[in-house]
Order: structure tokens, then sequence, then C-alpha cells
């Protein structure tokens, strides 16, 4: 399976173990991801228009150091998954992704048209993120999730993706069953636990298949089997409501 992100650092994190985790369950997923750090989809429509190249090529959770176009890519192969997804500070506010999604998205169909498009919901920030209490708003992450799972929705509704990578709710589950911190900044999702749970729950909404069997453990932080059996106890719970 060949799988683009047309993303930022968020979809940086989740790709960042996919491939590995694939590959200890007998898969093989060729996962790249279009990086410019902080990008919103306005900016990715802008450099649709222009044809610059502007995304670091990451291929499978590792930079390349190439640059390229986003033509240039949806053209290098034939991609089976495109995933899209807006800049955090952004997501909760539906207004902010359009018109530019639907640009987007018609300029992806018409480069790849039999490939899969699916929403990336991201994650809201850690609760005491400055950003998210002082200039978004929000008293709670809770209510910073539930803001942009809607947008989220409302974006795969309006583009007729074909699915959801949950990851914010993922996240949220994960808090839930008593993992204290899923972020390293208040933002970026963990070294270890955090980006672990995106590319498991990215592997198992994209394939089909069950996670608990997983043997995958070569982690650039620490993460204790407890918290593997958490994470893997909450993404195969979460993914059940969006697997296509």
């Amino acid at each position: 399976m060949n799988i683009l992100s047309i993303g930022n650092s968020f979809s940086k994190d989740a790709q960042r173990y996919l491939h590995q985790i694939a590959r200890a369950d007998g898969a093989e997923l060729t996962c790249v991801n279009l990086f410019i750090g902080g990008c919103p989809i306005s900016r990715h429509y802008r450099t649709m228009l222009s044809g610059e190249r502007a995304y670091t090529l990451e291929i499978n959770g590792h930079s390349t150091g190439f640059f390229v176009s986003l033509q240039e890519a949806l053209l290098n192969r034939n991609w089976d998954v495109i995933t899209l997804q807006q800049v955090s500070h952004e997501s909760v506010n539906y207004e902010t992704y359009q018109p530019y999604l639907n640009e987007l998205v018609a300029y992806v169909r018409h480069c790849v048209p039999k490939a899969k498009i699916l929403i990336h919901q991201i994650w809201a920030y850690e609760q005491g993120n400055k950003t998210m209490h002082e200039t978004l708003g929000f008293p709670d992450q809770k209510d910073m999730f539930l803001a942009l799972k809607s947008a989220y929705a409302q974006a795969a509704q309006e583009i007729r993706a074909d699915g959801i990578l949950p990851s914010g709710e993922v996240f949220q589950a994960l808090l839930a069953n008593g993992i204290e911190k899923v972020h390293r900044d208040m933002a970026h999702a963990g070294w270890g636990l955090g980006r672990y749970a995106l590319g498991l729950t990215w592997y198992t909404v994209l394939t089909g298949r069950n996670v608990d069997g997983i043997a995958f453990s070569d982690f650039d932080e620490e993460v204790t089997p407890q918290q593997i059996a958490i994470a893997k106890k909450c993404v195969q719970e979460v993914a059940e409501k969006y697997r296509s």
C-alpha cells in the first residue's frame, strides 16, 4: 500500500512508526509525508498553484533531504491513499478549510483518480497550552477536541472522503484510560507512546488488521509494556468506529 500525506508536523508524527509497525505485522506500506512545518490547507493550495518545490520529502518516517512540488509527489507513483489535514490552531474552525480544501481535493483527484482520500483528524493540545486557552479560547482541551472533531467531520462530508483517521479521538481515549501524557511539548505527539498510538491508529484503519499481536517496540523514547497494552486497547476501540 502506498500512502501520501499532504501535511505538516502532525502527519510527520503520525507516520514516524507506521512503516515499521506494518513490517512487524508482515505488511509492506510505503509511507510518504510532504512536510512544511505549521502548514495550513490554504498554503497547500498556494503551493499547488505555484508548483513550488516547497515540501521536504519524508519516506517511511525519515527525511530524505529532498524538496518536491505537490505535483511531482502526486505523479510519482500509484498512490492508494492520500491524507489531508488542517494545521492544528486552525483545525477548530471549518471556515479556514474552505474554499482551499475543495480546490485541493479536486486537484488531487485529477492527478490520482484511483486513490482514496482520507481526512486526518488531528488532536487537541495538552491542558495548559497557552495558544489553546488564550488565543483559541478553550478552557479545557476536551472542548478543543470536540470543536476540531466537528470540523473534520464536516470536511470529510464536504469532500466525500473515503474515511477519517481518528488520531485525535485516540489521544482522548488514552487520556481517559490513565495515560497522563501523550504530548511532548503540549502540542505535538510524544516521541514514544504518542507517535506509537498514532501509527497503530493509521495502520488498523487503513488495513483493517487487528493490532493486538504486533510486537514492534523500536521507539525513540521508552514505552512501557503497560502503556503498549493501553494504546492497543484504545486504538482498537476507536478504530472500530472509523474503519472503512
